[in-house]
């Protein structure tokens, strides 16, 4: 008989891998920018309290999205690496959508959508189907020579 495997099943197990992925994620740059406003960031800090949450929901970390028991762990938050790299990136500012789409070639400056014969997937379908055409001359005139040196 051989030995069973027993350790370690986890491993490559993708719904599991996403599970635990998930359980952990917070809030987006952009969004925790719109709960640093100062409307919403008093909003924040000023929470009823809540038994589902730990610590009633009074002690929040708005730039990093979480709660914690009391004011001691909070401070130590506060002090470490994960915090201070959160600060660093709210400080540069957030993508807009009009900068995504200026990034892949989907508007000009004045907000107008380009052709598409510059970018998209018809441009990739004009392009075969052009490579095609070539393709299919160059058989031809490769077949018309062959029958002229036959005669």
């Amino acid at each position: 008989m051989t030995r069973v495997r027993r350790k370690r099943m986890h491993c490559n197990n993708k719904e599991l891998h996403h599970k635990y992925k998930t359980k952990r994620r917070t809030k987006d740059l952009d969004q925790i920018e719109a709960d640093l406003l100062p409307e919403n960031k008093q909003r924040l800090l000023a929470q009823p309290e809540d038994e589902d949450l730990p610590g009633l929901g009074q002690h929040y970390c708005i730039e990093c999205a979480k709660y914690y028991i009391d004011d001691r762990t909070l401070a130590e938050h506060r002090r470490g690496r994960e915090h201070k790299r959160r600060i660093r990136d709210l400080k540069a500012p957030a993508y807009t959508q009009k900068e995504a789409e200026a990034a892949v070639g989907l508007a000009t400056d004045n907000g107008k959508a380009l052709s598409s014969s510059i970018a998209g997937p018809q441009s990739l379908l004009a392009l075969k189907r052009k490579n095609d055409a070539k393709a299919a001359a160059r058989s031809a005139s490769v077949a018309d020579s062959s029958m002229i040196m036959a005669e």
